[in-house]
């Protein structure tokens, strides 16, 4: 079988891209150690109403950690709780969230916060809110006949 020089070229090129992809990956997975978000934190769904810090959800200041803030939220059956919350301006906030019953969206309209929430894992996500004004909290998961209901907000207000 005969294949044209630039044939050859491309096929080299494409097996060795196919090398770095893998040694990079391999590296990032084996050697750094790093894993999908949903890997590091279970919970076990139908005791999430008895297990801290789910059992209460809201909005607490935390000492000595690389944020000023925790934000736990719980999503089941077509609402969030806490439904609606008050953060500082310019607060540091790690949002941890869970379900107690089927897979829902958690989406912060206007930013860059998007998660999955699954049955018997904690997402977790950090963001600092630098611009005051309030924003809503939406299920961008279809979770069934009260979805399009399914809202929560956040009002980032100047601290007094």
């Amino acid at each position: 079988m005969h294949m044209h020089k630039f044939e050859k070229a491309w096929l080299g090129f494409g097996i060795g891209s196919l090398i770095v992809f893998l040694t990079v990956l391999g590296i990032s997975a084996f050697y750094l150690g790093n894993q999908p978000p949903s890997c590091l934190a279970t919970i076990n769904p139908e005791k999430v109403d008895q297990t801290a810090p789910f059992n209460e959800p809201g909005l607490k200041k935390v000492e000595g950690k690389d944020w000023d803030y925790e934000l736990v939220f719980v999503a089941s059956a077509f609402s969030y709780n806490p439904g609606e919350i008050e953060i500082p301006l310019g607060a540091k906030v790690k949002i941890m969230a869970t379900t107690k019953d089927v897979i829902h969206g958690f989406e912060v309209a206007g930013s860059n916060i998007n998660m999955m929430l699954e049955p018997g894992y904690i997402s977790e996500h950090t963001a600092t809110f630098d611009k005051a004004g309030e924003y809503l909290i939406l299920c961008n998961e279809y979770c069934g006949a009260g979805h399009h209901m399914m809202t929560s907000k956040i009002k980032v207000v100047e601290a007094s």
